[in-house]
């Protein structure tokens, strides 16, 4: 062994499986970074002296006298206003063809706020979409997953909510993202001039998939910077953490660990919680809000990956098409914000609960209306009307492609209800019908 600053160097392998290899060696730190051969590795096990490295981009080709270089520290970033507007990779370097980025380096994946630190998240993050604003209102330093089939158009959505969130930093995680995707993202920053504000850290389908488990550290340690150093609101979004879980299954696959449900590593919900938990209000104003995609295969609800995150997070929402108005909406039956209550009606209009509450019931007697015309039986009146009520709703709300503040959803809200029903079948307040009722 020799050593250059920093530097400890070994030639002596005494192990290689599929993805590690193992040495003799002391001083070394846990999830430290090291080259063997030339690639990156990662150390992920250390006994007495006998230290493992997991090689990201697998062990093919590499011999037993390869030089295993220890850098002395773990992964880390450079932190500071230099950030914004840029795109890097898993490591944290620049892939946007700029310069690098100087400023304070800080070590990513440390601790999350210690709950003492806290404060209750209380500000509305309004987005521009219906079925989350009006539905699903979602609140600084909260943490939300998308439940989307592959087949869903998520990335639009993340890309719409990154552009219109009233946000101070918006941070994008991307893992296994296509280049078309890439490029997606990176037109549609560009084009809309909000690139002084993004910030986004990419892993493409062409980087080996294990690199993908640094993402959202690297993303939260960024948004960590914003939040505490700066006081900023910061909307940290993720896509797909089903793709980030597939690397975990992957590298204990590689590692032999015996998988647990779905194939999956037995540590996928403390894995899963490790980078939901850095969601955050702080006292100062400061915030980490995430916002994170979970592909479904086949639409399963019960997979370990949405199932662990359910238990998580605050809420879900539920992408689906709707085949009436042949539009994606965000599912009012089956998403849900667990934070609402402490904004709506407080922070937005007061007629904002019974509104939503009159909307969602009212859609609900549309499905049961839907369910009777396919079984053969008669309509009645108020069945149609709720029918034709459902497809406004969806189409003028639900739908994600509108775009309005919470006041316009809200008086879209009362115009639907003017045009099918009287004042008597909604069951709303008095003085609120007074008030908002729309005007013949």
């Amino acid at each position: 062994m020799e050593t250059t600053a920093f530097q400890k160097i070994y030639t002596k392998i005494t192990q290689i499986t599929k993805a590690t290899c193992s040495l003799k060696a002391t001083g070394i730190g846990y999830e430290e970074i090291a080259t063997v051969n030339g690639r990156l590795a990662q150390v992920v096990k250390i006994q007495g002296d006998d230290v493992t490295l997991q090689i990201f981009s697998g062990t093919e080709g590499i011999p037993t006298n390869a030089e295993v270089i220890f850098m002395g520290k773990a992964p880390s970033l450079k932190v500071g206003e230099e950030l914004a507007g840029r795109f890097f990779n898993a490591y944290g370097e620049p892939i946007d063809g700029g310069p690098s980025v100087e400023g304070k380096e800080v070590e990513i994946g440390g601790p999350s706020v210690n709950p003492v630190r806290r404060k209750q998240p209380s500000d509305i993050i309004p987005t521009g979409i219906a079925g989350i604003d009006l539905n699903n209102t979602l609140v600084t330093g909260q943490k939300i997953p998308f439940f989307a089939d592959p087949d869903q158009p998520f990335n639009q959505v993340m890309a719409e909510v990154a552009l219109r969130a009233k946000a101070d930093k918006i941070i994008l995680g991307g893992m296994g993202l296509s280049n078309d995707d890439y490029l997606f993202f990176k037109n549609v920053f560009d084009n809309a001039g909000a690139l002084d504000r993004i910030i986004s850290f990419i892993n493409t389908t062409e980087d080996p998939p294990v690199e993908r488990l640094l993402i959202p550290d690297m993303a939260l340690t960024a948004a960590e910077y914003f939040a505490h150093e700066k006081n900023e609101k910061v909307l940290v979004l993720l896509t797909d953490m089903t793709l980030y879980a597939d690397a975990l299954s992957i590298v204990s696959n590689r590692m032999d660990q015996i998988p647990s449900k779905d194939s999956m590593p037995g540590s996928l919900y403390s894995d899963l919680a490790k980078i939901y938990e850095k969601a955050v209000q702080f006292p100062d104003g400061g915030s980490i809000t995430i916002i994170a995609v979970t592909t479904l295969s086949g639409g399963d609800i019960t997979h370990a990956i949405p199932d662990n995150t359910g238990y998580i997070t605050e809420g879900q929402l539920f992408l689906r098409r709707d085949t009436e108005i042949g539009k994606v909406i965000i599912d009012p039956f089956r998403s849900l914000s667990r934070l609402k209550q402490l904004v709506i009606g407080k922070q937005t209009r007061e007629d904002h609960p019974q509104v939503m509450n009159a909307a969602i019931r009212i859609f609900a007697d549309a499905a049961n209306a839907k369910t009777k015309l396919e079984n053969g039986f008669d309509l009645n009146d108020y069945d149609e009307r709720t029918l034709k009520f459902a497809k406004g709703y969806s189409h003028d709300l639900l739908a994600i492609d509108v775009n309005v503040d919470i006041d316009s959803m809200l008086d879209t809200g009362w115009r639907l209800f003017g045009e099918h029903f009287e004042k008597a079948e909604l069951g709303i307040k008095d003085e609120l019908v007074q008030k908002y009722w729309p005007k013949k």
